[in-house]
């Protein structure tokens, strides 16, 4: 069975947390009789649900206490290993080095612009030209 979302609710879904935001949903559950909205908002539902079946004790408003303070005074890089660890950040992407020396990628790029040409006069065919191009950035590498 498949559940059907609006795609303004994939786009809210697929947001990372906010640390801020969590902490005002924690303190609202200590506030109001309604607590653990916070752990879904955290993609916890099972911890949710709990902290729902339970609102009609003290230990969900205490724990929504203790989390607050807790999610507030965390580490950013502590809060999104822990909560927004399925979305890359532009922290963890670590891009390939490449120690190439520009002359020789100028050199490179200007063969391919001269191979582009002989391609367009039609005294190479397609084939040939994307053949002697692979070569050429295999030398980049």
């Amino acid at each position: 069975m498949r559940v059907w979302r609006s795609p303004r609710w994939n786009g809210i879904l697929s947001q990372p947390r906010d640390r801020k935001v969590a902490s005002l949903l924690a303190l609202a559950g200590m506030i109001t009789p309604i607590s653990g909205l916070h752990k879904f908002y955290l993609k916890q539902p099972l911890w949710g649900t709990l902290y729902l079946m339970l609102s009609w004790t003290p230990i969900p408003r205490i724990a929504c206490g203790i989390e607050a303070v807790w999610y507030l005074f965390q580490d950013v890089n502590e809060f999104d290993g822990r909560f927004n660890s399925e979305i890359p950040s532009l922290n963890t992407v670590t891009l390939p080095s490449l120690n190439v020396d520009p002359t020789k990628i100028s050199a490179i790029a200007d063969a391919i612009r001269q191979l582009d040409q002989l391609r367009a006069d039609g005294l190479i065919s397609e084939y040939e030209f994307e053949q002697k191009r692979r070569k050429l950035l295999d030398h980049i590498e």
